[in-house]
């Protein structure tokens, strides 16, 4: 794929997608002293730069969709872009679901897509929704329309970057995109690499999935053991065989960000600039002043790449901030079973700025103690240090769930 084919896609999609907005954000121009825009491709049709390689791959294989129609594996924004584009190109599509995909996104999915589209959910993953878009593809004929690999994808998603540049009016020092697949970020390291090789491409993976830099560091794309789905948009177990290369040539490298900050940066984006991002749609910013740190002076452009975020989820996002955060922690207490003692534990142990969140009993063992989870929300991250102190102090016992214990599944 060369930069001729991005231009090529750009013009193919002028008059389809909407060119989304560029925007100066002063809260994270401050952060790291020097401008930061962002792109915001959550303003999308469909909310979410997907739309771009869909519609354009989809609109290259008409005559073939017309009669054996269109077969896509999607964890969510994918598949809206492709329900979409059957629906504006009046062709059939069938559109395979991982079962972790929000329920939001398969409204919208089923709302875009009207009769014309399918949907089918299978699995718990990505891959596994995929295999079963191969077979059905395979066995009727239909066009597959690939997530992100496959050069035509690569090239609609590139188109991102001929925008900011026509945007700003000049080319960034920094371009910082998500990455599930790679295919946003192959596609616009590419075409930057060749129109403006000045630009430093980064991408961001969530770091419970981050399959691009497993494929980076094995020289290869491979499949990562386990794979974090709450990002559910970057949520892919192994990189594209054709978006790896692409990002191995072309981009300065990708980082992670841990899930609980990607959640800490989609509140400030709600409070702070009114933005509803999903979770992938905050990795990019999220990234900056934690796994990256642009130079002074120097202008970044962040993609906030989607918006379609299931509002139910806003209170296991606000959980997982708060952990990541060091507000949040969980604890096993054994309170002995006498009058009191839970108020002595309130009094002797709690601060005087630490809340209660969650206490519930787990079983009575015997006659004389009793296990509690107890979730404790503090007012600052350093009163956990004066807390564990007066826990050691006190007669119970109490035992402190650390966020890779495994009993920590049961908690968030």
């Amino acid at each position: 794929m060369t930069a001729a084919d991005v231009e090529d896609a750009a013009a193919r999609l002028a008059g389809t997608t909407r060119r989304t907005p560029l925007e100066l954000d002063e809260r994270l121009s401050e952060l790291v002293g020097g401008e930061v825009w962002l792109k915001r491709e959550d303003l999308q049709v469909v909310r979410s730069y997907k739309l771009r390689g869909a519609y354009h791959l989809i609109g290259q294989e008409r005559e073939r969709a017309a009669s054996a129609g269109v077969v896509a594996a999607s964890a969510g924004n994918h598949a809206q872009g492709v329900a979409w584009a059957c629906r504006a190109l009046d062709l059939p599509g069938r559109i395979y679901l991982p079962g972790t995909t929000p329920r939001q996104k398969r409204e919208r999915i089923a709302a875009l897509g009207g009769a014309r589209v399918t949907t089918v959910v299978v699995g718990d993953s990505y891959e596994e929704a995929q295999e079963r878009a191969l077979a059905d593809a395979g066995d009727t004929g239909a066009v597959l329309v690939p997530a992100f690999d496959d050069p035509r994808t690569v090239a609609g998603q590139g188109t991102v970057a001929c925008e900011v540049v026509e945007q700003l009016g000049r080319a960034p020092d920094l371009l910082v995109v998500p990455v599930g697949g790679g295919g946003l970020l192959a596609g616009t390291a590419a075409w930057l690499a060749q129109r403006h090789p000045g630009t430093r491409s980064v991408g961001v993976e969530p770091a419970g999935a981050a399959c691009m830099a497993a494929a980076l560091e094995h020289g290869s794309p491979v499949p990562l053991a386990s794979v974090d789905s709450f990002v559910d948009g970057a949520a892919v177990r192994t990189a594209g065989s054709v978006t790896f290369p692409l990002v191995r040539d072309h981009a300065a490298g990708v980082v992670a960000v841990a899930e609980g900050r990607v959640c800490s940066e989609m509140l400030r984006l709600y409070q702070v600039e009114g933005i509803i991002a999903e979770p992938a749609g905050a990795l990019a910013t999220a990234a900056l002043g934690d796994a990256l740190h642009p130079e002074p002076g120097t202008t970044t452009v962040c993609v906030v790449s989607g918006g379609n975020n299931d509002v139910s989820r806003y209170g296991e996002v606000l959980e997982r901030s708060l952990v990541h955060e060091g507000l949040k922690h969980y604890f096993l207490v054994e309170f002995p079973q006498e009058p009191g003692a839970l108020r002595r534990f309130l009094d002797d142990v709690l601060g005087p700025e630490d809340d209660i969140t969650l206490f519930e009993y787990v079983k009575r063992n015997n006659r004389d103690t009793g296990p509690a989870l107890v979730g404790v929300e503090l007012g600052r991250p350093d009163d956990l240090a004066p807390l564990l102190d007066r826990m050691a102090d006190s007669p119970i016992t109490a035992r402190r769930i650390e966020p890779d214990d495994p009993l920590f599944r049961f908690v968030l």
